[in-house]
């Protein structure tokens, strides 16, 4: 049974950081794609950030970019998405996801498809006070 467990949210105030890790269990091998959601209140879920465990590549949203890091630790098994430079904006709940390689198109659309990702996370609040 393949289980993803987020970890890391809190309380920060803007301009602080967190790193979530999302440990993954179950996966037969590592070609996967993982991901972090995001949704605040009100809002539309939002893809942030993903890497192929396979080959290591990345996508940020505009967003994102430049503040945030993702990572892997095949190792592991667990993803990490570093938060610097937070706002107020990034007050969330996140979301971590893992899909097939094979059938992510992210790189071809320019953003993250949340019906291409097979397993998710309970999600781990973010919060940022102004």
């Amino acid at each position: 049974e393949v289980r993803l467990a987020e970890s890391g949210g809190g309380l920060v105030q803007a301009g602080g950081s967190l790193r979530l890790s999302c440990a993954a269990s179950g996966f037969a091998s590592h070609d996967y794609t993982v991901g972090w959601f995001r949704q605040a209140p009100g809002k539309e879920r939002e893809g942030v950030s993903c890497i192929s465990t396979s080959d290591g590549t990345t996508y940020y949203a505009d967003s994102v970019k430049g503040r945030f890091t993702i990572s892997n630790d095949n190792a592991k098994n667990t993803v990490y998405l570093q938060m610097n430079g937070l706002m107020p904006e990034d007050t969330a709940v996140y979301y971590c996801a893992a899909g097939n390689d094979l059938y992510n198109t992210v790189h071809v659309m320019g953003y993250m498809i949340g019906s291409e990702y097979d397993y998710w996370g309970q999600g781990t609040q973010v919060t940022v006070s102004s």
